[in-house]
């Protein structure tokens, strides 16, 4: 499965707990946007504050309110606001309850001071510098002051109403929710604080616009890495490919991740996307190719075998047979393919491959032996990939997506602790229980392969018009 999109939620996750992106972020996200990575943020944030992110880190797309408004950089995807009259109904509630709630509209949430101070940057600051155990009572003193100089005002909110509200966010403990969910079963309720719930239309969620951001630059769910820390990632993370939780994430969201990184505060992000190989930005005592295919191998070895090469040495006889009977599986395989299955074909197919090995092996043993060995084996090995290349070449295939595939689904053997897994028997690598279902590649080859066919077949359609 290779990686095509990278989406990262805000808070806790993109932001550290000073509410600024780590360097080690910035320039993770412009290496994969070199790559051609899409890359953008799935928030329960408004497209107001989304905005200066999209800029300053030069991202392609926003889901924000929990999927309700989507955007990319030059044209709105797909916006869903929430019924006046449903709207109307949750205002009333929140007055009935004396609860205080704020509205998103386009330009951010407006309404009350109360989330205003808790979602701005200096409210999240504090609260995080707050002891748990003082927590409610803290909360408590600062809503009945805040109440006291300026209690929300209704009518006030029902003016609000009057533009497009696309989310609605109220002030509730984590135990409300289902008291929440049961009064207003035509929404979905999602939380991405303890202090307040998001409420949208039912059905949708950061998942549901990360499926749509994909019809529009041509990427499968499966094709996407998330990060997320709270709840309303839950789904989001458990649905893509790749779903990483923080290493500050809730646990509930660890629970469900297919990999839990370092903290907000500590590169948490740059640090999951070296391990998975999408970039390379810390230093280690192993050398780095400029070919971007060969450090991906070398990822996944040392992640395997514990270490790798570092001096150029030669195989012995018994390592050089055991890496070419890799090979000849393949070889085999590719026979196979050819035959479709057909036993007679595939038969004397390999009739004919072991008349070429006997062949070849009068024509080489012929030759007098000279130079070292490393020399002979690399220049076959550099042949034998040259004539790779050059059988995707005669087969009118771009052969990267399909290495990052294949890279991708050999990673996804190793297992949310960072390690590979081996029978203790056979001693061969085991793959977590649903490695099948999530990074199998054949399914990704085909719909790369049905992607090639059709744009070279609209590019000879364009060149004979």
């Amino acid at each position: 499965m290779a990686i095509k999109a990278v989406c990262f939620d805000i808070d806790g996750t993109l932001l550290n707990d000073i509410k600024s992106v780590q360097k080690s972020t910035h320039q993770a996200i412009k290496e994969m946007k070199k790559q051609g990575i899409v890359v953008g943020l799935a928030t329960g944030r408004g497209p107001g504050f989304v905005d200066p992110f999209m800029d300053n880190l030069g991202l392609d797309f926003a889901i924000t309110y929990n999927g309700q408004y989507i955007f990319t950089r030059d044209r709105i995807l797909y916006q869903n606001t929430l019924p006046k009259s449903v709207v109307y109904k949750v205002i009333k509630y929140a007055s009935d309850q004396k609860k205080e709630i704020s509205l998103g509209t386009v330009s951010g949430l407006v309404g009350s001071q109360i989330i205003n101070m808790g979602t701005s940057r200096f409210g999240q600051i504090v609260s995080r510098l707050i002891p748990k155990k003082m927590a409610k009572t803290v909360e408590k003193s600062f809503k009945h002051l805040i109440r006291r100089f300026k209690p929300q005002n209704r009518a006030t909110l029902l003016t609000m109403m009057r533009q497009p509200i696309f989310q609605v966010v109220l002030v509730a403990s984590q135990q409300e929710t289902k008291k929440i969910e049961d009064r207003f079963p035509q929404l979905t309720v999602t939380r991405s604080s303890p202090y307040s719930a998001d409420l949208i239309s039912k059905n949708q969620s950061k998942l549901k616009g990360i499926s749509l951001v994909g019809d529009f630059f041509g990427f499968d769910i499966s094709e996407v890495m998330a990060f997320g820390d709270s709840d309303n990632d839950i789904e989001m993370l458990s649905g893509v490919g790749v779903g990483v939780a923080m290493g500050n994430a809730k646990e509930s969201v660890k629970k469900i991740a297919h990999y839990i990184t370092d903290t907000n505060n500590n590169d948490g992000i740059s640090k999951a996307l070296d391990h998975y190989g999408l970039v390379h930005l810390y230093p280690s005592q192993t050398f780095k190719s400029k070919d971007e295919n060969f450090n991906k191998v070398k990822d996944f070895h040392q992640l395997m075998d514990g270490e790798t090469r570092q001096v150029p040495k030669a195989y012995s006889l018994e390592q050089a047979s055991y890496r070419s009977g890799f090979k000849v599986e393949e070889i085999v395989e590719f026979l196979y393919a050819t035959s479709q299955g057909n036993n007679q074909d595939f038969k004397k197919a390999v009739v004919d491959l072991h008349t070429a090995i006997d062949d070849a092996t009068k024509k080489v043993s012929r030759k007098p032996y000279e130079g070292e060995s490393i020399v002979g084996q690399v220049d076959a090995l550099t042949d034998l990939l040259y004539f790779t290349y050059g059988s995707f070449v005669l087969m009118g295939v771009d052969p990267k997506p399909f290495f990052d595939t294949v890279h991708g689904a050999n990673m996804g053997k190793i297992f949310p602790d960072g390690k590979a897994h081996f029978d203790p028997v056979t001693h061969k690598i085991l793959k977590p229980d649903n490695w099948e279902e999530r990074f199998a590649p054949e399914p990704a080859i085909k719909r790369e392969l049905d992607r090639q066919i059709q744009k070279a077949l609209r590019t000879k359609i364009e060149i004979s018009e």
